[in-house]
């Protein structure tokens, strides 16, 4: 039988959490290792994700059940981004601390970088500017992009003709699309191990708070919230003291549907937070998320939720929750 379980966890609380000046922002969503061409010989016999609001780790095991060596290319796409800059730091829009290891040795890979405004491409022409794609020209906090500061007037125009420069200071207004990859060898009859990390970009919400019901925040229903935290929160909405900020992490499980189907083996571990906002006394935090079955405890700070050949319907929401009140 499928259940729709939601986990709701009281946390423990010891670091600090940033605040924010503004309503919130979205997560920024990221996934797992996908192939660039179809390849039914290469078999995902396990998969492993971690997932804490600071890191997510993937480990896989991949069988290959070829009779000779297949050589493929392998990616890690990440969602198109714009210049964000008052809601993320450029690195984090890029994942630049993509990290990986195969068969437990650290491992390089290649980066490509592609600027393009209404789907048509301008790599080549801002480069051949001297401006870096990625980080829009190495734009500052201060919306000030340093390499398009030091173009002559006729570069500028014919950037602002194109549309990839606004007039003024000239913000840039082009999309960057970025994957990271590298070719890999499977031998035959064999299961290579390989692993990959990064920082999340977690999106947030700066609180449930009086007079706001949890019902009328679109994005909580991701989270399957029911039970003791629903009730919970709901009391929260109601007080005037107390308040609930909330994040989430969202990772792309279908990315898996790339390789041949399904994944043999499959966990997930949600890592709890140590959370504590700085001018008030916390009270409790929470995590939740939706799942099709049981979810287990398995020490004090993981929670893990397993499936035999899992074949990915829908992508991964998981939802933290702190509940705080003011000393002021």
């Amino acid at each position: 039988m499928n259940l729709r379980n939601s986990l709701i966890l009281p946390l423990a609380l010891a670091a600090s959490i940033p605040m924010f000046a503004d309503d919130g922002a979205a997560s920024i969503a990221a996934g797992g290792l996908v192939l660039m061409g179809r390849e039914p010989r290469i078999v995902m016999q396990k998969e492993v994700l971690q997932i804490s609001m600071h890191k997510v780790i993937v480990d896989y095991d991949f069988r290959s059940d070829s009779d000779e060596d297949v050589t493929t290319e392998m990616a890690f796409p990440i969602p198109p981004y714009e210049c964000l800059i008052e809601y993320f730091d450029l690195s984090k829009q890029g994942f630049d601390d993509f990290r990986l290891w195969i068969d437990d040795v650290p491992s390089q890979f290649q980066v490509e970088t592609r600027a393009f405004l209404k789907d048509k491409e301008y790599t080549q022409l801002l480069a051949g500017m001297h401006i870096d794609v990625a980080t829009f020209g190495h734009e500052d906090s201060n919306h000030i992009s340093h390499d398009i500061q030091r173009l002559t007037d006729l570069q500028r125009k014919q950037l602002e003709r194109a549309g990839l420069i606004g007039g003024g200071v000239g913000d840039p207004n082009w999309q960057v699309r970025k994957k990271y990859y590298w070719r890999q060898t499977f031998p035959a009859h064999k299961i290579i191990h390989i692993r990959h990390e990064y920082s999340p970009t977690a999106g947030f919400e700066n609180s449930i708070e009086y007079g706001m019901g949890i019902d009328s925040i679109k994005s909580l229903k991701d989270f399957c919230i029911d039970g003791r935290l629903r009730t919970t929160l709901q009391q929260v909405a109601k007080s005037r003291e107390k308040f609930a900020a909330y994040f989430w992490v969202d990772f792309i499980l279908t990315t898996a549907n790339t390789w041949k189907t399904p994944i043999e083996d499959f966990t997930l571990i949600v890592e709890r937070p140590h959370l504590k906002e700085p001018g008030t006394t916390t009270l409790a935090n929470y995590v939740s998320f939706c799942w099709d079955g049981p979810v287990t405890k398995t020490d004090t700070d993981h929670f893990a939720a397993h499936a035999v050949n899992f074949v990915p319907k829908k992508e991964l929401s998981i939802g933290f929750f702190h509940l705080e009140k003011s000393v002021f």
